[in-house]
């Protein structure tokens, strides 16, 4: 039988298997946000259903004009029209749930831009609640009588929400922008392309909608940007984590 002094000599010479190595400290707390599936699964139920209109090219005639915008689409007594209505609705929902399941402390420091989102969905909500009564971008007297306040209070309810929905999901963009914006990273570069094409395409839309041409080519690309963001968005916020220390910072 050894003795108890043997044995802690011949301890001390072999390496503790107990014990392990930190890791290196640019990894160390990396880790991927808890309950991610569901956001995930929710937010890509929401995109596919705000995303209806690359179906209206499969059903020719239904679009009458390249001009027409896609909310025009929702006029009641228009083919398909309360299902699109429900797409915009269900989108709303889906997306709201998805943004509150990931919460503000997702990313730090990303507050701001998390209100923003749940904005945008909201807006989707209401325009989905809100259909508009007459194809204002194709019929001249549906113009008059929107401009003169003579339409159900619908039409109106539904342009504040337009505008909601375009103006929170662009502040969303800006504000992750400008709080990505010393990083190199994929998704902070997605942020500065992003902010970009917005630049570029504002102006355009605002010409669109000022001569009633091309509504619908233009809002197919904002549709699309705004897509690529909220996935960016969700990317970004249900990622690996790294934690790094002040002097690596």
């Amino acid at each position: 039988m050894r003795s108890p002094a043997l044995l802690d000599k011949h301890r001390q010479g072999r390496p503790d298997a107990t014990r392990r190595e930190s890791p290196p400290r640019d990894i160390r707390g990396a880790s991927r946000w808890p309950g991610s599936r569901a956001p995930w699964a929710l937010a890509v139920a929401g995109l596919a259903a705000y995303n209806w209109w690359v179906l209206v090219p499969l059903r020719p005639g239904l679009l009458r004009s390249p001009d027409e915008v896609y909310s025009n689409l929702e006029v009641a007594g228009r083919p398909y029209a309360p299902a699109m209505q429900l797409a915009d609705l269900l989108a709303g929902v889906l997306l709201l749930v998805a943004f509150l399941l990931i919460g503000s402390r997702s990313v730090s420091g990303g507050r701001r831009d998390w209100l923003a989102l749940v904005a945008f969905a909201a807006a989707i909500v209401a325009g989905g609640f809100f259909p508009e009564t007459c194809a204002d971008s194709l019929s001249p007297s549906c113009r008059r009588q929107e401009l003169t306040f003579q339409l159900p209070a619908s039409q109106y309810l539904h342009i504040v929400a337009s505008f909601a929905e375009f103006g929170a999901i662009t502040l969303a963009l800006l504000l992750a922008m400008l709080r990505t914006r010393r990083q190199r990273t994929h998704i902070a570069g997605t942020y500065r392309v992003l902010a970009v094409g917005i630049a570029v395409c504002y102006p355009l839309l605002g010409v669109s909608y000022l001569v009633d041409r091309y509504g619908a080519v233009m809002e197919a690309a904002f549709f699309t940007g705004f897509t690529v963001l909220v996935v960016t968005e969700l990317r970004e916020r249900t990622g690996p984590r790294i934690i790094r220390s002040a002097r690596s910072v």
